[in-house]
């Protein structure tokens, strides 16, 4: 039959990007087209199936070396059944996905939470490859995150595992509410939506700041300004360093993982950025846990969502 084959979907609201792996992790080719949302989910499963389908026949590889589907879908949902309980980004309720692409394909599909399945690519093949145990955390619009165990995602009681930015770590007098409706959530201080946030605060508090000639503030523009010696953002920059080091401190009494993996736009910013958190964390870490413990960024970037979600047949 030659050698075997899996293919990763990472299901986006508005694009669905397809790859092919082989069993080491490596990417061997890509397709993307759109979702469809607009058009209810059963549209949207036939569009993977036939994405999945071009992918394949575009390839070197015949359909019989497909060992396995992966799809990676943010989402509530019953990960060993395959069924999205819940996803709000694509409008679908009690969607049974497993079942009906497995019946389009006639292969074993698995699925996961988008964040758990970028993980599990960062750890296979990526920035935590060789590595058993990672955690990783993707700066965003939000804080997402994954927890790689033994090289498989650690999913916890109902699939909760690797919601990292929603430990509550800001002290009650700083907390804000978070989108969750708990307050202190390390989401609201350290995703670019934190960071920008407390950027608009700092310039209508009237601080001295570069940031008061910009337009539409965005994260780019306060690490731009925190690389000129801007004292604000600064000041921003390693507030969301402190809790992002302070929960990873947390995390390595707990998980004792060998490696920190960040991924994510935030992530982009560089050292100014992860110089901080690796102070932090080294502030507030106990001695035993964080020796030896590296904190690093991703490298698969936009890919890590299909790569990850072709492991899961693999390491899940």
């Amino acid at each position: 039959m030659g050698e075997r084959v899996y293919v990763g979907v990472d299901l986006g609201g508005t694009a669905i990007k397809v790859g092919l792996c082989d069993a080491q992790g490596k990417l061997l080719q890509t397709y993307e087209g759109p979702t469809g949302t607009e058009h209810g989910a059963e549209v949207v499963l036939e569009n993977i199936a036939q994405y999945v389908r071009k992918l394949v026949d575009e390839s070197p590889y015949e359909w019989e070396q497909v060992a396995g589907i992966g799809a990676g879908i943010a989402g509530f949902m019953d990960i060993p059944e395959g069924f999205i309980k819940l996803s709000p980004n694509l409008g679908w309720r009690n969607v049974p996905v497993k079942k009906i692409l497995e019946e389009k394909l006639g292969k074993t599909v698995k699925i996961d939470n988008d964040a758990n399945v970028a993980a599990l690519g960062e750890a296979w093949s990526g920035a935590g490859a060789g590595i058993p145990n990672v955690v990783c955390y993707t700066l965003g619009t939000g804080v997402g995150g994954g927890v790689i165990i033994h090289g498989r995602i650690y999913q916890g009681y109902n699939g909760m595992a690797g919601e990292l930015g929603h430990m509550v770590v800001v002290p009650d007098l700083e907390a804000i509410e978070c989108g969750c409706g708990k307050k202190g959530c390390l989401e609201t201080v350290s995703s670019a939506t934190g960071i920008i946030r407390m950027a608009k605060e700092a310039v209508e508090r009237g601080e001295h700041t570069s940031l008061a000639l910009v337009e539409n503030i965005m994260a780019k523009d306060v690490f731009d300004a925190a690389k000129t010696g801007d004292e604000t953002a600064l000041r921003i920059i390693n507030r969301a360093a402190l809790y992002l080091g302070k929960s990873m401190a947390a995390i390595s009494v707990v998980l004792n993982p060998q490696r920190f993996i960040v991924g994510g736009g935030v992530s982009k910013a560089g050292d100014i950025l992860f110089d901080a958190i690796r102070k932090y964390y080294n502030e507030h870490a106990q001695e035993t846990a964080k020796e030896g413990v590296d904190i690093v960024p991703a490298v698969l970037g936009n890919d890590a969502g299909v790569v990850g979600a072709a492991g899961l047949n693999l390491h899940s």
